[in-house]
């Protein structure tokens, strides 16, 4: 199974997203987590653009077994929609992947049950109700506005009216059915780059939020509603969890019994944990460590 990382520099230097507590803590991420998963999947690739490619590879000095710049095909994209590059990683794969998120770190490998799954993911997450801030109503409302369409699988999942709906957490996505992942992630893509679609997302000028919509809600869409279409290419497909519960995913035994950790949102910013990140580096490789730190220093006062 080929690990997979992906960074799109536009978001980053924009600062979307959630952002490290300084720059080198977001270096110190990506060896440690490149670092831990190579032990277990040799086979490493790197999905970025050219100013990725020159702070991660030239400047940071990280070794991936390949390295692709087709991020560039996002140069003119808005930098609010930061799931676009983990998107179109996802398209680009045609072997049974892991895509691990920057401040995820597998400590142990997938157990086989998970790994050999079409698809995985970390966890499914529910939102109740319907028209949470950034859901998918919103979304229906300005496409409808503008009488544009919804990919199939949305619209069929929504229309079953059920009170609360499903994400998958892509902090790991991937599995054995690379196709249906490349079907799913240009979906994604054409849903945000559509040009048809623009003077609907004009009106919801926060991109944030809905990067969960484009990633992580049509991947469970895409998933229920070819699982039984009797004429899909994707019949059978179907999702497998390392952690059945968002809760588990963040139990600390739990984790631990899984051998791994997902620095979700504002705990990349936290002293605590990145005191820790510092630490756990510094005794894996205390030369990477200082780098990282000068590195960081430069591009702070850039």
């Amino acid at each position: 199974m080929r690990a997979v990382w992906s960074f799109w520099s536009k978001p980053y230097y924009a600062r979307q997203g959630r952002s490290w507590r300084e720059p080198q803590h977001h270096l110190l991420a990506w060896g440690l987590s490149l670092r831990q998963a190579r032990k277990h999947y040799p086979d490493t690739m790197l999905v970025t653009d050219k100013a990725g490619k020159t702070l991660l590879i030239d400047r940071l000095g990280l070794e991936f077994g390949d390295v692709s710049t087709d991020l560039e095909a996002l140069r003119d994209e808005e930098a609010g929609w930061w799931a676009l590059g983990k998107l179109y990683a996802y398209s680009l794969q045609d072997r049974p992947f892991i895509h691990i998120d920057t401040d995820v770190f597998l400590w142990k490998p997938l157990p086989q049950s998970i790994a050999n799954a079409p698809v995985f993911a970390q966890s499914p997450e529910f939102h109740p109700p319907l028209d949470l801030l950034s859901g998918p109503s919103s979304v229906e409302a300005v496409f409808a506005k503008h009488g544009l369409s919804l990919p199939v699988e949305w619209e069929w999942s929504r229309s079953l009216g059920e009170p609360a709906y499903r994400e998958e957490n892509c902090g790991i996505v991937g599995g054995q059915r690379a196709d249906f992942l490349r079907y799913y992630a240009t979906q994604g893509l054409k849903l945000v780059r559509d040009p048809a679609h623009a003077p609907a997302w004009r009106e919801l000028p926060d991109k944030d939020g809905y990067n969960m919509m484009v990633e992580q809600l049509l991947l469970s869409t895409c998933l229920d509603y070819h699982r039984f279409h009797p004429e899909s290419p994707y019949r059978g497909v179907h999702i497998k969890y390392l952690f059945p519960t968002w809760a588990d995913a963040f139990d600390p035994a739990k984790t631990a019994r899984a051998g791994y950790t997902h620095l979700l949102g504002f705990s990349k910013s936290d002293a605590q944990v990145t005191q820790r990140l510092e630490q756990r580096m510094q005794n894996e490789d205390r030369d990477f460590y200082r780098h990282c730190v000068r590195l960081g220093q430069r591009m702070a006062s850039a």
